[in-house]
Formats: C-alpha cells, structure tokens, sequence
C-alpha cells in the first residue's frame, strides 16, 4: 500500500510540474500591459470560477457545509499564502527583474520544504534527502544561469527579496497543506476564492482596474484554468500521498522544463549546461530513491 500510495504521488506531482513549467510563459506574455496585480485578479478568477464550476458538476457542493468557521480561516490563510501572497510576488519579479535570477529565488521553495517539514511535519531530514536538495539546487542553478554563477547580479534586491519570500510562503502552504484532510478539489476552489477576493483589493487599492489585451487572455485562460487552477489539485493529492520532502526533489525539474519552454515558444538558445543540470535533478531524485538497507542485505 504504501508504495502504491507513492507511486501515486510520484504520477500527481509530474503532472504539476508539467503545468508549473509553463509559469514563465504565461507571466511574460500575460503581463504584455497587465502588471502583476491585475494579471493575478484575471487568472485567480477564472480558477475559482473553473474550480467553483468543476464542484458544482461533480456533486461536491455539500461539501462545504463540512467546513467550521476555524476550517475556513485556516483554509483562507492557507490561500493566502500558497495563492496570492507566492504569484503576487512571482509575477511581481518576472515583470521587473531579471528572469535567470527569479527563477533561482524561486525554486528555493522546494528547500524550504525539507527544512520546514523537519519540524512541523516531524518528518526526518535524512542525509539522501540532504543530497538531494543540494543537487537540485546546483541543477537549477547551472541552468538558469547557463554555467556562469557569476553572472548572477541581483539588479534589483527589493524585488528579488520579495520572490524569495514568496517561496517561503509557498514552503508554508505545501507543508501545512499536508495536514488537509477535506476535499482537495473543494480546498483549492477556497485558495482561489482567497486569491480573487485579495487580488482584487490590492488591484484596486495599489493600482487600477484594467481588462487585458488581446495577446493576454489566452495566457490568462491557460494560467488560470490549468498552470494555476487545477494544478493545485493535483498538488494537494501528491501531499496526501506521499511525504512532502520527496515531492519537493521533482520541483527542481520545472525549471529546466521552463528553459525547454523557453526554446519552444520564444526560440531561446539551447546550453550544453542543460544537459548536465538534467543529470543532477535525476542523479538526485535516484539517490532520494536508493533503499540502502535493501542494498546491503543483498550483498
């Protein structure tokens, strides 16, 4: 059962980092005249209205009535975290600084999880899962920045900030999402209520309404109805599978699908580094997945 149990975390959090991947396409093309606060009130609307619907047709509607006045504050903290405070910020740094160094500050996150669930989640920081995380690193690492660690300046040291804060946020809500035991389908739709409702007052409040152009709404349609909406199922099922610090070492892989995205929809050069930042994630996620004692009782 519980290899099963893995097994099927493993296919959940593929899925997700197939859709994550896309986050640097959407977020180029979709803030063209958007900025970030408008951008994530378009996208977090059509996921809840996606979500909401997806609910509704699927006969979960009663579910909501399950929820306690405390359910529902911690599910909006929770949705303020992983939902708008995390793509606030993201959206923030790939509209105003450079893209090799977001995506660097932004895939701490996956970090921030093993570290956090050591003392939330009581789960073991192991020394494979320490590898791990410090190969992916290095992975991520060499690919956004093409081999050339010097050539990472922080440009713009407020907003890169943010981004990593961001991610930490987005640690929190991965690690505490763990502990969910309601609907996932149910609890994302609530994130996404969240998102909206903050989206649309700090638009409001820190800049203007505006509708996007043309060129924006099938990114919006795209973020908001898959890259964003329904990946955050598919998350929440992985957490209730398996442990949060073994999902974190695939996270490391979207970066580099992003760079192959990267090459698809903008004709961006292709690095020889690449291929040695895919051998690190996989030699990472092999050593995650070594069983040593099996190994030595074999020998």
């Amino acid at each position: 059962m519980l290899e099963e149990n893995k097994l099927k975390g493993t296919i959940y959090v593929i899925i997700c980092i197939l859709l994550w991947a896309l986050i640097p396409v959407v977020a180029k093309i979709g803030q063209t005249e958007l900025n970030n606060h408008q951008f994530l009130f378009w996208s977090s609307l059509l996921s809840f209205v996606v979500l909401f619907l997806t609910v509704a047709f699927t006969g979960r509607l009663g579910n909501f009535k399950s929820y306690t006045f405390k359910d529902l504050l911690w599910l909006g903290f929770l949705g303020l975290l992983g939902t708008y405070i995390y793509y606030l910020f993201l959206y923030l740094g790939y509209a105003q600084a450079i893209g090799m160094e977001v995506l660097v500050v932004q895939y701490t996150w996956p970090i921030f999880i093993v570290l956090l669930s050591v003392p939330i989640l009581k789960e073991r920081l192991t020394l494979k899962k320490t590898a791990t995380v410090i190969l992916g690193f290095i992975g991520v690492s060499l690919a956004v920045t093409r081999g050339d660690l010097s050539g990472v300046e922080l440009s713009n040291l407020s907003v890169i900030g943010l981004v990593g804060a961001g991610a930490f946020c987005f640690a929190l809500f991965s690690v505490y999402s763990k502990r969910i035991v309601s609907d996932p389908l149910c609890a994302v739709t609530i994130y996404f209520l969240v998102a909206t409702i903050a989206s649309f007052a700090s638009m409001l409040a820190l800049s203007e309404f505006a509708m996007p152009a043309r060129v924006e709404v099938m990114p919006i349609l795209l973020n908001g109805m898959f890259v964003n909406g329904f990946s955050y199922v598919f998350w929440l099922l992985a957490l209730r599978y398996t442990d949060a610090s073994y999902l974190a070492q695939f996270t490391f892989i979207t970066p580099i699908l992003s760079a192959l995205y990267l090459l698809v929809f903008f004709d961006e050069a292709f690095y020889a580094v690449y291929v040695l930042s895919i051998v690190l994630v996989v030699g990472g996620g092999v050593i995650s997945n070594i069983n040593l004692q099996g190994i030595r009782s074999k020998s």
